[in-house]
């Protein structure tokens, strides 16, 4: 089943071109199905980007997935025009009154400022206190996990001594929860971050859970009881050619940053980036859809209010 997003949203081109199954609103009006509502909070500054990514993994399931957009309000994108915004982006204040299946929180470029410090925290915590009773299951990706983890459970992150890129391995810690089902003993996820959370401090805290590991990039994934708050660390939807543009980027402004590992051939950013995280990617967000959202939220919607839940 298909993926439905706006008409002319940039990713309805590029997805159909690699034949991802995307539905517009307006061949979705003419089913009756209830499908997936999906709301994505894009923090991430390159937004078109970002949307193309996570709509390419949520799309390549057998489900039929609702997407819909949102950034923080009064909060001004750099890097996506104002048109863009208008025409595909609401404010939280549209959304609140509704209950949604899943929730997607991205990361955002702002990790070496005190959460306190970004102009939209406030407006931040206020959705994530909002998604324990309107969400069924909200997916926290690399600085958004961080966030939710310091926000929900008081987890502080920490400073790394470098910035943490490239492509690492990981081990799955429980092969038998439903997240990793039918992985491989190790995968691949690109990271690219200068801050990480600490093993102990998550095992500290109770009902959360380490599901997957790197032994250089440190805690990947966590999940709390229920499965309705899961975090990664990493960037598992990343195209072949983000952190080549963001290496690229960084070299410009002069930064002299390291080559990312694991990711040029040869480690010579001139060559192109060989993708290996790809089927790990798709598996993980279709696992999540499937098994943290799927099987386990109402079909009434309006029942995720009343804390309608089978646990995981």
């Amino acid at each position: 089943m298909p993926i439905k997003i706006p008409n002319q949203l940039p990713a309805t081109d590029i997805l159909t071109r690699e034949n991802i199954f995307v539905m517009t609103e307006t061949r979705a009006m003419t089913q009756d199905i209830r499908p997936l509502q999906i709301l994505l909070l894009n923090l991430m500054p390159t937004k078109v980007d970002t949307e193309t990514q996570l709509a390419r993994v949520l799309g390549d399931t057998p489900l039929q997935i609702e997407l819909e957009l949102i950034a923080p309000s009064g909060h001004v994108s750099k890097n996506t025009s104002q048109a863009h915004m208008l025409a595909f982006y609401k404010s939280f204040a549209d959304v609140k009154e509704r209950t949604f299946d899943g929730l997607i929180i991205t990361g955002a470029p702002v990790e070496l400022m005190a959460f306190e410090e970004v102009d939209y925290w406030p407006e931040l915590c206020e959705i994530m206190e909002w998604s324990k009773t309107h969400v069924h299951s909200t997916l926290h990706i690399c600085w958004g996990a961080q966030a939710g983890l310091y926000y929900h459970y008081g987890i502080q992150k920490r400073l790394l001594p470098q910035k943490l890129s490239g492509v690492y391995r990981h081990t799955v810690e429980d092969p038998n929860f439903i997240l990793f089902r039918g992985f491989d003993d190790s995968f691949l996820v690109p990271h690219s971050r200068n801050t990480t959370v600490n093993r102990e401090d998550i095992e500290a805290i109770p009902g959360l859970k380490i599901l997957a590991a790197s032994p250089e990039a440190g805690v990947y994934a966590v999940k709390n009881d229920g499965c309705s708050q899961v975090f990664l660390m990493g960037h598992a939807e990343y195209d072949r050619d983000t952190l080549s543009k963001e290496y690229h980027r960084d070299v410009a402004a002069g930064i002299n940053p390291q080559v990312p590992k694991n990711y040029f051939p040869d480690d010579d950013p001139s060559q192109k980036p060989a993708v290996t995280w790809r089927s790990c990617a798709h598996l993980l967000y279709s696992n999540w859809l499937n098994y943290c959202v799927y099987q386990t939220s109402p079909y009434d919607i309006r029942e995720i209010k009343n804390g309608v839940r089978t646990e995981n």
